[in-house]
């Protein structure tokens, strides 16, 4: 017993070790994109809602934002999206946060097209009209202890959409982001955070078989994003 218990007493630290969720803190997304929906602001929306996605799948612990923007801005992050030399370790033990995950909108089209049979009331038009919307984000995950890049994928999102539109929205979306919850380009937003969320998991957390499945994501990616991307 005397035996059974030193094992044990061995072993149970280096496994619950081994179970010890990452904890991340998600920072300001930024925009490289023409997308008529970023505002001010729209950067750590995105952020927020990325954080809601992860902590929901239980596999993470999510560093809150209260907690991130004075340290961030401190180290000039919020401006550059980099760590620089030096100062990772300061971050990680001010936060608590070992990763950072940085996304960064790279991509943003939209087609929208008549269908026929609609019909248009003061502005205001109801059918007729199908609406497509992809949405790319390169995302890095910054080791923050060396400020190295661990992880880094170019995630995508499509999404369709049609019924109802609005005059008021012609060449974008305006407004703030819960007011395209049901456009296009909500819902392409959506498809990514759930897509990043999904292959954080599969790269942190499972590490597992299931990064094959993202390494033909981005092979078909990038044989795509030879010719110039067109929504039919």
């Amino acid at each position: 017993m005397w035996a059974l218990g030193l094992v044990l007493g061995l072993c149970l630290p280096a496994w619950a070790a081994s179970q010890e969720k990452p904890v991340i803190g998600v920072i300001e997304f930024k925009n490289q994109s023409g997308a008529a929906w970023w505002r001010g602001g729209v950067g750590w929306e995105l952020a927020s809602m990325l954080s809601n996605e992860l902590a929901a799948t239980g596999a993470f612990r999510v560093v809150e934002r209260s907690k991130l923007e004075a340290v961030l801005e401190e180290q000039n992050l919020g401006a550059s999206g980099r760590v620089a030399g030096g100062t990772g370790a300061k971050i990680g033990k001010l936060t608590g946060a070992q990763y950072l995950v940085a996304g960064t909108v790279t991509a943003y089209e939209e087609n929208t097209k008549g269908t026929g049979g609609g019909i248009s009331f003061k502005g205001i038009s109801l059918g007729g009209k199908s609406s497509e919307a992809y949405l790319a984000v390169d995302v890095r995950v910054i080791n923050a202890n060396t400020g190295e890049i661990d992880f880094v994928r170019t995630v995508e999102g499509r999404s369709k959409g049609g019924g109802v539109s609005i005059g008021l929205y012609r060449g974008g979306f305006g407004g703030a982001l819960s007011q395209e919850n049901k456009t296009p380009a909500g819902k392409a937003i959506r498809a990514a955070l759930v897509e990043i969320t999904d292959y954080l998991e599969c790269a942190m957390v499972r590490k597992d078989d299931c990064l094959s499945e993202y390494d033909a994501k981005e092979s078909r990616r990038r044989q795509s994003s030879r010719g110039a991307l067109k929504l039919d």
